[in-house]
């Protein structure tokens, strides 16, 4: 009762009697073109400027401010009476000067751009030189209060949805149209976040501490997981540091107008020198040397007061840029002066479009807005706050009132923007649109859900391969709706050509009363497993039963069945550092081409049966994920992920053969290289100890699919090398772009290269090698011509590298192959043309 009549008061202007709200847009009278940087102020109070699109939005909470100034040079001073109390709309349309009016410029030649001797060029040399003293950082203490708002449209009105009659239900929601923020578009909001919080920086010992106030975003239920949308969309839209060398957009990594190595890659013009509060100000416009690099342009302005620090920027990306699915990019930095003369960000805004071609009818708006207020440098807070942990979630205003948001928001919601949580909130309540939800997630993540269990996944509801022959499957999952704390998985499977059932039935408890996808984990898992496996064969986020792996290049029938009875306990925790300690009972009988035989009689060994005590530590500092209510998949950005594992083979533990101990370490890490793009680098080793036959060595991850995967080698054949002791380095290199943009004709396909280099040394000590052991199992040969077909790593390194195409229409990527060592093995291939499916922006 109380929501609603807030919200009424705030849609109809009753409870916001002390804003007053203006916006719109800034033209030139005769040329109707925005006009960008035009000064906006109430007479006696702060002004704003526009942007590049000439729009413009002005607040103000002091009741007596009712005049509007616009002004900018070269043109004439307009004065508007506002609406004291009330959100309004004035766009305006600036007349040259009359001094200006008569003024023409003709050249008959474009001079030609060098660095040498350019006074812009010159100017950005003095902007780097004291980019240091000008970040944020540069101050040994400081707080403000930080407000964000993020959100996501449909752009232009869906009018023939709003007059098809399977949608009149949803009319509600496709008539919260907003046509005054962005002109010539109109906006259908379906997704709103804020949070509003409190920042403390130390520069020694360095701290960056976080106090959320208060969060709150739309909620669609079931239908979609709204903490994953936020962790994705948050990885999309970055904090912009316009004195970072790269800025990170997309997950793409742009050059800064101002970094470094800014003057060889941009070209700088000095356009204007105004005067603001006193200070001298320069007018700088920058523009990319190559338009279809990863590049800004657009215009800013430097203080002339010694510091030669940013004061306003606005930059766009040029329409030729290599960048899927964005049809519009735009950035506005506007800075404030501090006590110390120094200026310091006080509001950044990000605003995207996103379509599946330049000229589609409409596509998806993103905007993210974040603005800062009481900002104090060089003062501590109190201790307390810098000892405790980075990230503080105040408990009441999380969960505050609208009553809370309307006191503290920055700046006041759209009516548009309000309308959408609750329209929002109605829509998730409605029986059709349940039923559209429970479609599309079918759709996209395979499974079909009925309240408290789903049935899933259905992308290994069917497969095939030469020792099972055609494979049916069908399973499911129980989810929170059943219980909080203890969750269920299960399948069962089917041979036709094996005439064998395989099934997996599996319980998980959840400690923290969880999911057991959801950060931190802290579950005790167990599971008794029968099922067939290629060995060394390791897929990333995909099961191996899904259909388009069936498909497979050169001998296929190297398989294992395996019984398993697994308990694992995994523990999370803040500093995404985890631990996970397991027991695994593994019974492994061979099929197709493997025949374990004993090197001493050629007896033929039916089954191997092990038991593990195993324990991990991994570390991800900074990781993040996107986030569903059934799963998780990790977002790569710039920090690295550590693992360390230990294994103990125990014997007589559960009829287990064999003692050994296994341990390996595993680094992976992306580096980014400016406009290079990045590399991401998988570094490896382990090794075993102790006397073991060859299944229980380490068998190298191969691929004989025709998909690059990137953790395999994809010209290995399954179960081809083994070794006790390892060391491994993988490198894929990704330059989006930075030598096909600079090729005629070739640049307008947006095509992007790809290489990889991957190196395996490896071993085997004379006690496992089945050559020179007693009581070990030979390794298998090909059961039709007799040629041994796994071997061990002695003489060399295995070696194989490509080189290739992506974003072929926009998704797929294309490798060219090449296998450069043990070119001599039996039925390998040396060359191979394998593809991905990559969604990339």
């Amino acid at each position: 009762m109380i929501t609603s009549l807030l919200f009424t008061l705030t849609c109809c202007g009753f409870l916001a009697n002390s804003q007053t709200v203006v916006k719109g847009f800034v033209r030139d009278a005769v040329t109707m073109k925005p006009i960008q940087f035009v000064s906006i102020y109430f007479e006696g109070g702060k002004g704003v400027t526009t942007g590049e699109d000439g729009s413009y939005s002005i607040i103000t909470y002091r009741d007596k401010l009712n005049t509007l100034n616009f002004s900018f040079t070269g043109y004439k001073k307009v004065t508007r009476k506002v609406a004291i109390g009330k959100e309004q709309t004035i766009n305006i349309e600036l007349d040259l000067a009359e001094s200006l009016k008569e003024v023409t410029v003709k050249t008959r030649k474009r001079a030609k751009y060098r660095n040498r001797d350019n006074p812009a060029v010159e100017l950005i040399d003095l902007v780097i030189e004291n980019k240091n003293k000008n970040r944020i950082k540069a101050y040994d203490f400081v707080q403000y209060q930080q407000y964000e708002k993020l959100s996501l449209s449909l752009t232009n009105k869906p009018e023939k949805l709003i007059k098809n009659r399977l949608f009149r239900n949803y009319k509600f929601i496709l008539e919260n149209i907003d046509s005054t923020t962005i002109e010539g578009k109109s906006l259908l909001p379906i997704y709103l976040e804020e949070k509003l919080s409190e920042r403390y920086l130390r520069k020694n010992p360095e701290k960056d501490k976080t106090i959320v106030l208060g969060e709150k975003k739309v909620n669609y239920g079931d239908f979609l997981d709204d903490n994953g949308i936020s962790q994705y969309l948050k990885r999309l839209y970055e904090d912009i540091n316009i004195y970072d060398n790269n800025i990170t957009i997309l997950t793409t990594q742009f050059l800064s107008p101002i970094a470094d190595m800014g003057p060889s890659f941009y070209r700088y013009f000095i356009r204007d020198t105004v005067q603001l509060e006193g200070i001298k100000l320069v007018k700088l416009y920058f523009t990319p040397r190559n338009p279809n690099d990863l590049l800004f342009r657009g215009t800013m302005f430097i203080t002339l007061d010694g510091n030669y620090g940013v004061q306003k920027i606005s930059m766009t990306i040029s329409k030729n840029a290599n960048l899927n699915w964005t049809r519009e990019l735009r950035i506005n930095q506007d800075f404030e002066k501090a006590k110390d003369g120094r200026f310091h960000v006080i509001k950044s805004s990000m605003l995207t479009e996103f379509a599946l071609t330049k000229n589609a009818s409409g596509g998806v708006l993103g905007e993210r807005t974040v603005s800062f207020k009481n900002f104090l440098t060089d003062v501590p807070a109190p201790d307390s706050i810098y000892n405790a942990k980075d990230l503080v979630n105040k408990s009441g205003p999380v969960t505050a009132p609208d009553s809370f948001w309307i006191a503290n928001r920055h700046s006041p919601l759209t009516t548009v923007e309000t309308k959408a949580y609750y329209n929002i909130d109605s829509l998730k309540n409605m029986r059709s649109f349940k039923r559209f939800g429970d479609l599309v997630t079918l759709v996209f993540s395979g499974y079909k859900s009925f309240g408290p269990w789903e049935l899933g996944n259905t992308n290994t509801f069917y497969s095939f391969n030469p020792v099972e022959g055609f494979k049916p499957k069908v399973g499911g999952r129980t989810t929170p709706k059943f219980s909080n704390f203890i969750y269920f998985d299960n399948y069962i499977a089917y041979g036709f050509k094996d005439e064998k059932f395989k099934y997996l039935a599996a319980v998980t408890y959840s400690f923290n009363h969880k999911s057991v996808y959801s950060f931190p984990l802290n579950y005790l898992r167990l599971s008794y497993q029968y099922d067939t496996k290629i060995p060394g064969q390791e897929l990333l986020f995909v099961q191996e039963d899904n259909l388009l792996l069936s498909f497979k290049r050169g001998n296929n029938n190297k398989w294992l069945y395996n019984n398993f009875l697994k308990a694992e306990y995994v523990r999370e925790f803040g500093k995404n550092i985890s631990y996970t300690f397991g027991f695994k009972n593994w019974k492994q009988t061979p099929a197709g081409d493997i025949i374990y035989k004993k090197v001493a009689d050629n007896s033929i060994v039916k089954d191997l049966t092990t038991s593990e005590l195993s324990a991990e530590i991994r570390w991800a500092p900074n990781e993040q994920f996107y986030q569903g209510k059934n799963f998780r998949i990790p977002i790569i950005n710039k920090y690295p992920v550590f693992k360390f594992r230990f294994i103990a083979g125990v014997k007589g533990l559960m009829k287990g053969e064999y003692n050994y101990q296994n341990i390996s370490l595993n680094l992976e890490k992306r580096f980014y290289l400016s406009q290079l793009g990045y590399t991401d680098v998988t570094l490896e080793g382990g090794q075993i100890f102790g006397k073991v036959p060859f299944p229980l060595l380490t068998i190298h991850r191969a691929n004989q699919t025709y998909a690059y995967q990137i953790n395999s080698y994809n010209l290995m054949n399954f179960m081809e090398f083994v070794s006790d002791r390892y060391a491994a380095a993988n490198f894929d290199f990704y330059f989006n772009g930075f030598f096909f943009n600079k090729i005629p004709l070739i640049k307008k396909l947006k095509l992007r290269e790809v290489a990889s280099f991957k190196v395996l040394y490896g071993g085997v000590r004379d006690e496992n090698d089945p050559g020179n052991g007693e009581g070990l199992l030979k390794f298998p040969i090909d059961n039709n011509l007799g040629n041994q077909t796994t071997f061990a790593l002695n003489k060399e390194p295995y070696i194989e590298m490509s080189v290739g195409i992506a974003n072929i229409f926009r998704l797929l990527r294309v490798d060219l192959v090449r296998r450069l060592t043990y070119l001599d093995n039996p039925g390998i291939a040396t060359w191979g043309i394998r593809t991905k499916v990559r969604f990339d922006f």
